[in-house]
Parts: C-alpha cells; structure tokens; sequence
C-alpha cells in the first residue's frame, strides 16, 4: 500500500530506523557482555520480538499475562513477567503458561509469593521467581536488602517455586546507587545461603550506561527500538531515531496561526514531557500541538513561517510511544519511504 493512501490517523514505522536501534543496542550489549531481554510493551509485535532475538536478545519480557500469551502463540519460548501476578483466574493461566514456555515472574510481597505457591507444586517443574527491589524508583520492590533476603527464603522454601534473583527498574541518574544496591542485596543473599542467578534491570533512558550496574547479569530496553520525545530528553538518540510516527491530516485552519489535526487523545495520548506540546511535528518543527480533545489535535503556528494548508498530510512524532502503539489496532511498516505493509499490533490492549 502507498503511504500516500493510508487513511489518517494511523502509525507509521520507518523499519530502517527501528532496525538501527535494535542493532545498536545489541552491538553495545555485547561489547559489554550485557544479555538483553527486550521488554515488548513499546512495539507489542511478534515480528520485532522475533527480530530482537534473531539480533542475540536471550528471550523477551511482557508486563502483563496477556502479552505473554500473545507471544507465546507467536513461537516466543522464553519470557519473563516482572509484575506481582493476583488472583485465582489470573494464577490458573499463569500456570497454564508455564507449562507451555520457560517462564519466569517477579514478587515483593509475601501475599504474592503465596499466592504462586498455591498453584504452583511440582518440584520437578519449578517456577523461578524473582524477587522485585525498589532502589529509588519509587514504585513497587522490597525496601531493603534484608526483605529481599526474607523475601528469597520464603521463595525457596516452597516446592514449586524456585528463588532465581532479583529484578529492579532503576531511576534515572543514580547508577552507582542501584548498583550498590543490588551488590549488597547479593552479598547478603549469598551469607543466608541463597544464589541469585539473576540479576534483571530495566530501561531505555540510561541504557547506553547501563554496563555501569555491573551487578546486573541481563537489562530489560522496551522503548528503545521506537523511541520518542521523552527518550530524546533523557539523551537516548535525537528525534531522527525516532522511527514511530502517527500520520495525521490538516483538518481545518480556521485561524491564520491555528491548525487543526485529525489525530487528538485518541490518537497521540495526553502524556507530557518538558519538549512543549503534545508531539512533534516533523514537517513544521517550530510549530506546537498546544491541546488535545479525543479527536481533534489543535496546533500553535504562531513561530511557523511556512504553515500548514488544510488536506495536508503531517507526521507527528509522539510523547511517549508506548501508550500510542496500544491505541491502533494495526502498524504500517514501511522501508522504503513510499509504501508501507500493515501489520496487526497482536498484543494490543492485554492489560491482565
């Protein structure tokens, strides 16, 4: 299909460049030794998760049940879910799951570390379960190194679940912390007697100084095979790494400094950034995406001096990537800048 054609809004990818942050992040991952296990929320497409593995990605990582599912049909056979999986419905599938593929979860909290216990018996099948660690995010982990240790032992003392490490997601800046963090947690693992075989961390931001945690034995990139205008602020490439883009047209100009988009909430997401406005625009990057209704994108063009006429079609480059890929029901992925094959975004909306 002529991207020419492609009704508007819909998403873009430019392969050429999701191809080259794939392969730039495997060559630094190797250079340092580093595995990847690429967390799939950002693309949520088997063809990429199979891509990123082909590159030399040891498996993937899906936040949710429903993702996990979604790539296990596909012929993924190594995930990891670093979340605290509740509930008698979601348990049943996990176990489900783990009969079908290697996998591997996460707990902080004895309730859950129960909860996987009681559907999970078989000793000669274990379920290896991380233990999540909180070193400054500010999300979800154990608190100290001590509950991590109390945390493990509860683990390992249950047939069928087997103590396999520790999993954070780092905040950002503070490299040499988290990684004191987890070298301590690990000393004191090892003094109870307990190995952690691994050692996950997370994130596309500092991930071209992630080597520095070298307590980490894997790290979990999600954003970076699409990237964004967050992740150029937090120095991951510049915007012509940016290989997703929401193609929109020029609705109405119905004032000489304001355009109107075809591609509002629905289609961009309200997610901020420090960069002012809702997106950017590749075509007319001094012009501002000010607000957003569900379906109208409203544009400043007050510092344009070329602007916009109405049935002009524009490429916006989104906020944050992750939240737009889940609104389409398909991607149009394109390496040739003139046509574009449309792809189903399989895991699309698997939020349990």
């Amino acid at each position: 299909m002529k991207i020419e054609d492609l009704d508007t809004p819909c998403i873009l990818v430019d392969r050429r460049i999701a191809e080259a942050n794939l392969a730039r992040a495997q060559a630094y991952a190797d250079e340092h030794r580093l595995p990847l296990r690429p967390h799939i929320k950002t693309h949520k497409l088997p063809l990429f998760a199979h891509r990123q593995i082909e590159l030399g990605a040891i498996g993937i990582t899906c936040q949710k049940i429903g993702e996990a599912e979604v790539m296990a049909d596909a012929g993924i056979t190594d995930i990891f879910i670093p979340y605290n999986i509740l509930g008698r419905a979601k348990l049943q599938r996990l176990r489900v799951l783990h009969d079908r593929i290697t996998l591997s979860v996460t707990a902080d909290s004895e309730t859950t570390v129960a909860g996987y216990g009681g559907y999970f018996a078989d000793a000669g099948h274990p379920l290896p379960v991380l233990v999540e660690c909180d070193t400054g995010a500010g999300r979800c982990g154990v608190q100290s190194q001590q509950e991590a240790v109390a945390l493990a032992r509860s683990i390992a003392s249950r047939p069928g679940l087997r103590f396999d490490g520790l999993m954070t997601y780092p905040p950002r800046g503070q490299l040499a912390k988290v990684n004191e963090w987890l070298e301590t947690a690990k000393a004191e693992l090892a003094r109870a007697g307990l190995e952690a075989r691994r050692i996950s961390s997370g994130g596309s931001p500092e991930f071209y100084s992630a080597a520095e945690v070298t307590a980490a034995t894997e790290h979990r990139p999600g954003t970076y095979i699409y990237s964004d205008r967050m992740q150029v602020e937090h120095g991951l490439g510049s915007l012509s790494d940016c290989a997703l883009t929401v193609l929109a047209t020029v609705v109405s100009r119905p004032a000489p400094d304001r355009a109107v988009l075809d591609a509002g909430s629905k289609s961009l997401a309200a997610d901020r950034c420090s960069a002012p406005g809702h997106g950017h625009i590749v075509e007319y990057p001094e012009a501002v995406v000010a607000s957003l209704s569900e379906e109208h994108g409203v544009v400043d063009l007050s510092k344009c001096v070329r602007k916009p006429e109405v049935g002009e079609r524009v490429r916006v480059i989104p906020n944050h990537v992750c939240v737009v890929s889940n609104l389409f029901d398909v991607v149009h992925i394109s390496q040739d800048g003139e046509t574009a094959e449309a792809v189903k975004v399989a895991a699309r909306g698997r939020v349990r």
